[in-house]
């Protein structure tokens, strides 16, 4: 099993940022839309993996940050645990770049279901949405 650290974030319009996975075959779930973040590497924290993962991945070093949940995933090849988060981060996607990946979108969460997420991460935004915390930390900060 290996451990990975993923956020929700947020634009300054209070749309979900997502990226389209590369359309590899050697990678797990090609060309699918995923969330910003990966695996935990050994002697890291989740939020140190997150932080880190963020910046490498759209170039911005996430200062705030809050814990949503935690989930098991047991419908890829390997077992995960997956540590969930959440920000507001003030850009948007036209105004980053994306270093990993075919191209980065926002969306409002109404949308999700127009996309083909990885993984378990359709039940993990739609948990989300249908949480407290989006209603009154994102929808409350617009």
């Amino acid at each position: 099993m290996f451990f990975v650290a993923t956020g929700l974030l947020f634009d300054k319009n209070n749309r979900l940022l997502i990226y389209l996975r590369d359309d590899k075959p050697t990678i797990s779930f090609p060309n699918h839309w995923d969330l910003f973040g990966g695996i935990i590497e050994e002697g890291e924290s989740p939020e140190y993996a997150l932080v880190r993962e963020v910046k490498e991945e759209i170039g911005i070093d996430l200062i705030s940050y809050y814990k949503f949940r935690e989930y098991y995933s047991d419908s890829e090849d390997r077992p995960n645990w997956k540590y969930v988060f959440f920000a507001k981060i003030d850009y948007l996607p036209e105004e980053l770049i994306l270093n990993e990946g075919q191209r980065l979108t926002s969306i409002n969460l109404k949308e999700r279901f127009n996309y083909k997420f990885a993984n378990i991460l359709g039940r993990i935004i739609d948990d989300f949405a249908n949480s407290e915390l989006y209603c009154n930390y994102i929808l409350k900060k617009a």
